[in-house]
């Protein structure tokens, strides 16, 4: 296909997320240890800092002659993307203005970008909260790319806090050993076979999950039409990374498994406290997976390149993950559900159906056009009942013009559910935070039981010997 001079064509799954049917957008919350005032330059750093670090921070989605869709770039008015809201002014304490900061990111949730400028914006507020002195707030859409490549843009404006000179590092990704692993012998055709039949498994199962088959409606899943413009609370729960590696040392698994399915446990428990009938009801949780093949970021310069093992875009698959049901468990143990995690993710893990799911996004695009994918996805993910990406963040502490970054989170925001969670690691710590639909999740009461589910899983693990 032929594209006009001066324009690039924008990805399939680029348009698969900013289209009538589905607009996906990600906000990443930097909490300030210091209070944001007039010296933090930041027009400057926006134009010198963020705009190059990819062209599509300057472009426009458009639609060519032939219909496709390509990037044109556009002059950039920075002063259209910046926004300092105005909150009361003398209340009591920091936590008085907790409220009025949930309302405003709710009301940038649920905000739709014009067309007609460049897909991001960056809220700046000036007010104390009682998790920060400042908040700076990043809204950037989905078709700019996916949370790896937004992250990498993310530090590549931010400097390591104790010592600008040195780079931001991130922690390991390796895996325990599980005993498994350690006695495992050459079972490569096996392996074959099983690979095989989880590919042929999970790539049916995918196809009726997002054409036929809903989730049941639960008190984590409405089921509504129109359920990703509806207002959305967001709270947060950290979780020391210390804590979450004495579970994955002990059962030899991953940090992502002993988190996710520590969600999915207080998730249950969230369940059969509002509803008994829903303990039985049959829900799926989407885990959103990496297709790069390389562990740990990249820098932006080496993300563009053409041949990057970790190139800038949308890299991505859904996993269709059903979420324990405690009869299904072996036993009450807490650990079990970890394992039950672990083993699912492992299977779905060994399984190429991802790509096959890519292919036959590709091939609908084709026969009945860009919309029809986009349903497709809208489909999927509103058949299910939560979603859960995770990122992994710097080691050391960040800092913006020499402000300390205190926390960090971020959220998807414009997708068809009720309930939708995200995990960051920063500074030995874990960040979840919880996107619910107002009105229909109590978020608080959800957040205890995520949090009692991880006090059982850690002081079961704890009784396990060494």
């Amino acid at each position: 296909m032929e594209f006009e001079e001066g324009l690039e064509p924008v990805s399939p799954t680029a348009q698969n997320f900013n289209s009538s049917v589905l607009s996906v957008s990600i906000i990443a919350v930097l909490e300030f240890e210091i209070p944001i005032n007039d010296q933090l330059p930041a027009m400057s750093l926006l134009k010198d800092v963020f705009l190059p670090i990819n062209p599509r921070f300057s472009s426009i989605m458009v639609t060519g002659r032939k219909g496709e869709k390509q990037w044109k770039r556009v002059e950039v008015k920075l002063e259209e993307h910046v926004n300092i809201p105005i909150f009361p002014i003398g209340l009591s304490s920091p936590e008085s203005y907790d409220e009025y900061l949930d309302d405003y990111i709710s009301k940038i949730a649920m905000k739709q970008f014009p067309q007609n400028k460049p897909l991001w914006e960056i809220h700046i507020v000036k007010y104390p909260s009682s998790s920060a002195a400042s908040t700076v707030i990043f809204k950037l859409h989905h078709a700019l790319g996916d949370g790896y490549s937004l992250m990498g843009a993310l530090l590549s404006s931010l400097q390591r806090a104790n010592n600008p000179s040195l780079p931001l590092t991130f922690p390991s990704r390796q895996r325990s050993k599980s005993k498994s692993d350690r006695f495992s012998v050459c079972r490569g055709g096996s392996q074959l076979f099983s690979m095989i039949f989880n590919t042929v498994y999970d790539f049916g199962w995918s196809v009726l999950k997002s054409s036929l088959i809903k989730d049941d409606r639960t008190p984590i899943r409405s089921g509504d039409e129109g359920v990703e413009f509806r207002p959305l609370a967001i709270s947060t729960i950290t979780f020391p990374l210390d804590h979450i590696k004495i579970i994955k040392d002990k059962l030899g698994v991953t940090i992502n498994d002993v988190v996710t399915s520590i969600i999915f446990h207080g998730t249950r428990l969230y369940m059969q406290e509002i509803s008994d009938k829903s303990s039985k009801a049959h829900s799926t949780g989407i885990v959103l997976l990496s297709t790069r093949t390389i562990r740990g970021f990249k820098s932006v310069k080496e993300m563009v390149k053409p041949d990057s093992d970790a190139p800038w875009g949308n890299r991505f698959g859904l996993l269709h993950v059903p979420i324990p049901k405690f009869t299904d468990l072996k036993s009450s143990n807490p650990l079990e559900f970890v394992l039950k995690i672990h083993n699912t993710i492992k299977k779905k893990t060994n399984s190429s159906a991802v790509y096959f799911t890519g292919g036959l996004l590709t091939i609908m695009k084709k026969l009945r056009g860009p919309e029809a994918a986009s349903r497709y996805i809208h489909r999927a993910v509103n058949y299910s009942s939560m979603s859960i990406s995770n990122m992994i963040g710097p080691v050391e502490q960040m800092a913006l013009a020499n402000h300390p970054v205190k926390g960090l989170y971020f959220m998807t925001v414009g997708i068809p559910q009720s309930l939708n969670v995200t995990m960051v690691s920063y500074m030995g710590n874990m960040r979840v935070a919880v996107g619910s639909e107002k009105g229909f999740i109590d978020p608080h009461k959800f957040k205890s039981f995520v949090m009692n589910a991880f006090e059982m899983t850690l002081k079961a693990a704890h009784e396990i010997p060494t």
